[in-house]
C-alpha cells in the first residue's frame, strides 16, 4: 500500500512539474495590426442635398 500512495504521489508531482514548465521562456510574437484608412471624401454627403437645394430654388424663381 505504501509503494502504490509512493507512486501515485510521485506521478501527481511529475504531471504538476511537466505542465508547470511546458513551453518556452521566449516572448511572444505578436503581428502589428494593419490599420487601413479609407480615402474616400466627406463631401459625397453634401453633394445630394446641395443639387435638391438648387433645384428647389429653380423651380422657385419660375
Amino acid at each position: 500500500m505504501k509503494k502504490l500512495a509512493l507512486a501515485a504521489a510521485f506521478a501527481a508531482t511529475a504531471a504538476t512539474a511537466s505542465t508547470a514548465f511546458a513551453g518556452s521562456y521566449a516572448e511572444p510574437v505578436i503581428e502589428p495590426e494593419v490599420i487601413v484608412q479609407d480615402t474616400s471624401s466627406s463631401a459625397q454627403g453634401v453633394i445630394v442635398p446641395l443639387l435638391a437645394l438648387i433645384l428647389v430654388a429653380a423651380v422657385a424663381s419660375n
